[in-house]
């Protein structure tokens, strides 16, 4: 599971909502719909670790709701780190979509290193394996010494 997946299925925007009769059947604006909505849990069910990633984008309703709620959770078994991205203003929008390039940049390179290292980490234990199997030594009969 790559972070990449967490955005592998947008949910279709419900802009608005029907009001009711006594309203004059006029379609109003449903404040809590978000466009994406995402929970992806990061170890297998058979650890037992309840670590996750979460990802919130609330739906702008075609732009006309700037203040809306924009936050990815990253959590482990006893921490969690939220950050947000606001868009309410032209440079905090640009301010965090540089924020998320960098977060994805980062941890790219990260990823790298860590299949790197990995790598190494398993080349070196399977030589380990092989040098002791080509060192063994062999078994060694007790010696019997004459006359004794």
């Amino acid at each position: 599971r790559h972070l990449t997946n967490i955005v592998d299925k947008e949910v279709e925007p419900a802009y608005y909502t029907r009001a009711s009769k006594n309203f004059n059947d006029r379609v109003i604006p449903h404040m809590n719909k978000f466009l994406l909505r995402k929970r992806m849990f990061l170890a297998s069910v058979s650890t037992g670790h309840t670590s996750y990633i979460l990802a919130e984008v609330e739906s702008s309703r075609g732009g006309e709701y700037k203040w809306g709620h924009y936050m990815l959770t990253i959590a482990d078994c006893r921490r969690r780190i939220q950050l947000e991205f606001f868009l309410g203003t032209v440079r905090a929008r640009r301010e965090s979509l540089r924020k998320l390039d960098l977060l994805l940049k980062v941890l790219g390179t990260f990823r790298n290193a860590l299949i790197s290292e990995a790598q190494a980490i398993t080349e070196y234990e399977r030589a380990g394996k092989r040098k002791k199997l080509k060192t063994k030594p062999a078994k060694q009969v007790p010696s019997v010494k004459p006359g004794a």
